[in-house]
């Protein structure tokens, strides 16, 4: 079966290839999950009981809980965006520090986003033991897909936390490499290593070169004489 070649251009384009990265798909899955937690909540998330016309949260009428899971959805779904596009334009960063700051930046907030989802579904998973959904006209459809779509984000959060630290490990520059890989950096001589001296030329002053003067030579002693007995 033959390819087209501009298919075969599409495949090997920039767009294709940055959507085959697996922190873009990562990104891609925690921005669908807080859409669907925060998006289910402000459609269904806020209801009336039958005998009330008062709308009320359906995790056991805690606003609280509505609230936060809303403002976690939405938070997180930004924040998805806004490392879509920085990861976009990761190639373009020509200086070293830079792209170590953003992979930085991003396992921190990778890491922030796991526990704060871990605290959202706790409380959640809280406040839906105690709630009593058979009040509600509509059900609870929407709480419980709030429910499993927060446990996704902290599995998915907790994969993008690892992605960055093995990118951030990877890409962490090794101080003096250069200069270690050419042999630039000279070692200091050590206290057994052996001195070579230069070899003495015509020019050269050398102590073996011309005999020492008659006052700087070593005196002998004097030696005594044994007189004869007369």
């Amino acid at each position: 079966m033959h390819i087209p070649e501009s298919l075969q251009d599409l495949a090997a384009s920039e767009a294709v290839q940055f959507l085959k990265r697996p922190k873009t798909i990562t990104r891609i899955f925690a921005g669908v999950f807080s859409l669907v937690v925060f998006s289910s909540l402000l459609t269904d998330g806020y209801q009336n009981k039958t005998e009330s016309s008062r709308l009320r949260c359906v995790l056991s009428s805690s606003s609280a809980a509505c609230s936060l899971a809303v403002g976690a959805g939405l938070l997180a779904f930004l924040a998805c965006l806004a490392f879509l596009a920085l990861d976009a334009h990761d190639g373009r960063l020509g200086s070293t520090r830079f792209r170590t700051a953003f992979q930085l930046l991003d396992c921190v907030v990778a890491v922030l986003w796991t526990g704060i989802w871990f605290l959202v579904f706790c409380f959640l998973a809280n406040q839906w033991e105690h709630s009593r959904t058979e009040e509600f006209l509509l059900g609870s459809s929407s709480a419980k897909a709030a429910l499993t779509f927060t446990f996704f984000s902290i599995l998915v959060w907790m994969f993008q936390a690892y992605l960055a630290l093995q990118d951030l490990r990877k890409d962490t520059p090794v101080p003096y490499k250069r200069s270690l890989d050419e042999g630039t950096t000279p070692s200091p001589p050590s206290a057994t290593s052996p001195v070579t001296l230069p070899a003495p030329g015509p020019h050269s002053l050398s102590h073996t070169s011309a005999p020492l003067p008659p006052y700087l030579t070593t005196p002998k002693a004097p030696r005594l004489a044994m007189m004869p007995h007369t």
